[in-house]
């Protein structure tokens, strides 16, 4: 048995492997025209790896540092033949999100001693970033936790209703104080609710909205403020949503949201509706950041812990 089948059971390494089949078959299969007909790995084949990568929206920075462990590894073991390529790649990419500070999650689990457990998650509107927060809700509702969904995001037309549905599904608990209030008042009131109530988790939405960078920082940090003034360290977890189908685009809306909050966490979704999955590599190997979670379906249980050996290895099948 592989080191991530022992935390992934079949049906999420099903899901994982369905929702990575149009990356796959773009990659996987540019990859071997690419290798067709040669013994080694050569500077051609580099050449093309690099259009593959490039094409698979891995990201320009990303697939230079790829290409150039490759060369180092060429030029270490003098020569590498083609049927070793997909070991290499593999093991060079698992590399590559180590070091990026991507780690092998278990489960959908947080520290104990912080109760309730503070998420935050910041996003522009229609990456999914309600989605998300439903179904992680739902995640930890069957894992026994108590869980409140906080409605800060009050200047979107429905976004608190959204919520209150996804809330409603999940079976959790909806903290709101209506349309064009306060952010930061539901933050504050939404974690002395979690409190009140004994709860483990407490999950704040945010508007998504990026009118200008200086509007988004004064929000953001006006939230992350009055969440803190209420319980002292906290948010615990900035989690920032990204939308897998719109390649760079993802990779620029990460570049914003991190120029203007501390995001310590990324889930990027629908990643089973496009053939550039490779932009987890560029958003991991960009900013160092964890991805701690990625959507492979609509369903409310179609969220997943990110295990970068798993991925890697679907991606590789």
């Amino acid at each position: 048995m592989s080191f991530f089948k022992k935390f992934f059971t079949k049906k999420k390494e099903e899901e994982l492997d369905k929702g990575l089949e149009r990356t796959k078959d773009s990659f996987l299969g540019k990859l071997g025209k690419a290798v067709a007909g040669k013994a080694t790995i050569d500077e051609e084949f580099l050449d093309n790896l690099e259009q593959i990568l490039i094409e698979s929206d891995v990201g320009l920075e990303t697939t230079v540092k790829i290409i150039d462990r490759l060369e180092a590894r060429v030029a270490k073991d003098k020569y590498l033949n083609t049927s070793e390529l997909n070991s290499i790649l593999k093991e060079e990419i698992i590399s590559l999100l180590t070091n990026n500070n991507t780690e092998d999650i278990e489960d959908f689990t947080f520290p104990e001693n912080s109760k309730p457990y503070v998420i935050m998650v910041v996003g522009v509107n229609g990456v999914g970033k309600t989605t998300t927060i439903g179904k992680l809700a739902y995640q930890y509702k069957n894992r026994g936790k108590g869980v409140v969904l906080g409605a800060g995001d009050t200047f979107r037309a429905a976004a608190v209703d959204q919520l209150k549905i996804w809330a409603d599904r999940a079976k959790t608990l909806f903290f709101s104080k209506g349309m064009y209030t306060d952010p930061a008042a539901v933050g504050y009131e939404a974690v002395q609710f979690a409190e009140n109530m004994s709860l483990d988790v407490c999950i704040i939405d945010t508007a998504g909205r990026l009118h200008t960078k200086k509007h988004l920082m004064e929000e953001l940090s006006k939230i992350k403020r009055s969440i803190d003034k209420k319980m002292p360290g906290a948010p615990h977890e900035v989690l920032l949503v990204l939308d897998g189908t719109t390649g760079q685009n993802a990779i620029e809306q990460a570049r914003r949201f991190t120029e203007v909050t501390n995001v310590t966490a990324l889930a990027i979704t629908k990643l089973d509706g496009t053939a550039k999955g490779g932009v987890v590599l560029g958003i991991s190997d960009q900013f160092h950041i964890p991805i701690k979670y990625i959507g492979m379906g609509e369903g409310i249980d179609q969220l997943q812990v990110f295990n970068k050996r798993a991925y890697v290895e679907s991606l590789f099948k």
